[in-house]
């Protein structure tokens, strides 16, 4: 009888999340939609206009020195300001080949939104500009290493089918933009509610308290303390601004040193949002391994070279401590 009951909660707690999952796909999606669709036809006419081509002598060196194409500013500066949506609108639209289409979106998955994000990290512990220069370093350094590591061959595979526009008629260009948004969009919405799903799942099953306890391994390798551990999946699941109101609450409360706040934010702040912002990039036909890898490993490094840093500075301080005292 125990058991009977327990298949009934079960039953009648998984269709609703479920429900609330397909529901919050959807929302999310048009949310979404109101800012790739603008970024994304602001694109189009910015590429189709040929503006960029008579800006090469102010975007090449600073594109150049990361590997990219001149235009690949668009979508670094949409993600940074406006978000991983709007890249990918830009994105979508730009014919940048494999490798700078893997470039951008690793840059973007480390550093994006950053005002937004500055400011919830900020409210939880961690100064805003230190916050932002951490990650923007952390991106610049990973692309840079990044862009020595790629096979050369992927620089040849084009990242997404796209029409030359030398010549080309305007209407054809905005049928092809139309087309292309259009099947990218229902991609988005596929992946999306499928996220969303699983994520309402996780929170009706109570699981995140459980895969904290079981990935304290993994928050001793990324130089985290287990006692954040439910914080660290929080922003992992959920990304810095959906798992703000959690974070900045426990933050609040004083339950953890702030050596411990600090390490997460930094960690969380490079690799956040660990389902919904790379499988965002999947849709662009990029390889699983570049969206997870790099940002994991540049969360781990950046930890790690901050407690060092730190053990070093108190190592210092102690010193001249004791010198000030012994006199010597």
């Amino acid at each position: 009888m125990e058991n009977e009951g327990n298949d009934t909660v079960d039953s009648a707690t998984l269709l609703p999340a479920l429900r609330a999952g397909l529901t919050k796909g959807l929302r999310g999606t048009v949310w979404m939609l109101k800012i790739l669709l603008p970024c994304s036809f602001l694109t189009f006419i910015i590429e189709a206009s040929g503006l960029l081509s008579h800006l090469d002598f102010l975007l090449a060196p600073a594109m150049g020195f990361l590997s990219l194409p001149p235009e690949a500013t668009l979508p670094l500066l949409a993600g940074l300001l406006a978000g991983i949506y709007g890249a990918v609108a830009a994105l979508a639209v730009l014919d940048l080949n494999l490798t700078a289409t893997i470039l951008v979106a690793v840059f973007l998955l480390i550093s994006h939104n950053l005002i937004q994000e500055g400011v919830v990290q900020a409210r939880s512990g961690l100064n805003f500009f230190k916050a932002t220069v951490t990650r923007l370093a952390a991106s610049v350094a990973t692309v840079l290493v990044l862009a020595r590591l790629l096979p050369e061959s992927a620089a040849l595979a084009p990242a997404m089918a796209a029409p030359s526009q030398a010549a080309t008629p305007f209407g054809v260009l905005l049928r092809a933009w139309i087309w292309d948004t259009g099947i990218l969009s229902l991609k988005i919405f596929a992946i999306i509610s499928a996220m969303m799903v699983v994520m309402e799942l996780l929170r009706v099953l109570r699981v995140i308290p459980l895969l904290a306890r079981m990935l304290r391994p993994v928050l001793w390798l990324m130089g985290l303390s287990p006692r954040v551990g439910v914080l660290w999946l929080t922003a992992a699941v959920f990304g810095l601004t959906y798992g703000a109101a959690v974070i900045v609450e426990e933050a609040r409360e004083g339950h953890f040193h702030k050596d411990e706040i600090e390490h997460l934010q930094l960690s969380i702040g490079i690799n956040h949002a660990l389902i919904e912002d790379p499988a965002i990039f999947l849709a662009l036909g990029i390889p699983a391994l570049w969206l997870w890898g790099p940002r994991l490993l540049a969360a781990l490094v950046t930890v790690h070279c901050h407690r060092l840093w730190a053990g070093w500075r108190t190592h210092q301080r102690r010193r001249l401590q004791t010198k000030a005292i012994t006199g010597s």
